[in-house]
């Protein structure tokens, strides 16, 4: 893809994910962390919008080189003229170590935007990362959700690089001039992601747009049970003091899902009930049993009249 016509494309697609076109008043943030993806990102915004970016790096603290290239990615930005910051986490991470810094990376990336006063923030997730994360969602069982993908626009993330191959972005950089930093936790054999990708490796060839489209179905069929089950709770959800009822549960299975995780979520918000675990109390349900799931006890007293409410303390002694 030439460098001119993926600048046209990049610029198109920013300014219909945001509806604006970014200005020294309405500046657009990049997440860089100096891989070649976010290089390109860093580059194509230096290029479309001239004054009206500004750029971050967070630095997570798992590797000792991170320090140096979050510097070297300030170097960068200085050449283009594009302001820069870097922000570590205030805790280190820990756990899951891939999930706990995407979730700490977000966070900062949020408060950075509000201090900055960014409408919008660009990251460079591109077409082969889409297809990695609907593989790997498949392999684990993801519903319709999961399936969705990434979104193009996801509160205020934007990601306009999401149609182009990696290789596309590769080559501009190469032809840039610019050194990309090679993150060794991408050879990791420990991680999923790394694993697979070197497996779709001997599969290079896929058409990035039909990806999009089958995306784009999932999202929409998510987005309209979404929209059933709040126009069904309105009717069909009822409070009593404590406890939350569900008074109809003759609906299709992913529909009856999403309406008990609506009533397990007004008992406990964010519950996270997914899985077999959802399927086994649906059953109990269905069956006139209690079931308690975390922190809440669940009782089918009738084929339309589930009850949901704060299990009550276990006895001891």
């Amino acid at each position: 893809m030439p460098t001119q016509s993926l600048l046209d494309r990049f610029r198109a697609e920013t300014e219909q994910l945001t509806g604006i076109e970014p200005t020294a008043d309405d500046r657009l943030g990049l997440a860089v962390s100096g891989g070649p993806d976010s290089l390109a990102l860093l580059t194509l915004a230096a290029e479309a919008y001239p004054g009206a970016i500004a750029a971050i790096t967070v630095d997570h603290g798992l590797r000792p080189e991170a320090a140096d290239e979050a510097h070297y990615v300030a170097s960068v930005c200085a050449q283009l003229g594009v302001p820069h910051t870097i922000k570590t986490p205030a805790q280190p991470i820990t756990g899951n170590l891939q999930s706990a810094a995407r979730a700490s990376r977000y966070a900062l990336l949020e408060d950075w935007s509000q201090r900055e006063n960014l409408c919008w923030i660009a990251t460079a997730h591109h077409a082969d990362d889409q297809l990695e994360t609907v593989l790997m969602r498949l392999m684990r069982g993801s519903g319709i959700d999961g399936l969705s993908a990434i979104r193009t626009v996801n509160g205020k993330i934007i990601r306009p690089l999401l149609g182009v191959r990696k290789a596309d972005l590769v080559a501009h950089i190469e032809s840039s001039g610019l050194k990309a930093i090679a993150d060794p936790s991408n050879e990791d054999d420990a991680f999923d992601r790394v694993r697979l990708r070197k497996t779709l490796s001997d599969f290079p060839d896929f058409d990035p747009e039909r990806l999009a489209r089958s995306a784009k179905a999932m999202r929409e069929a998510s987005d309209a049970l979404r929209w059933a089950c709040k126009q069904e709770s309105e009717r069909h959800v009822e409070r009593r003091d404590d406890t939350v009822i569900l008074t109809r549960t003759d609906y299709p299975a992913e529909l009856l899902r999403r309406m008990v995780i609506m009533c397990l979520n007004r008992v406990e918000p964010a519950h996270a009930a997914s899985g077999p675990a959802l399927d086994r109390l649906i059953v109990a349900l269905s069956g006139g049993q209690k079931h308690t799931i975390g922190k809440i006890l669940c009782v089918g007293k009738s084929s339309d009249n589930w009850q949901f409410s704060v299990a009550p303390p276990r006895k001891t002694g």
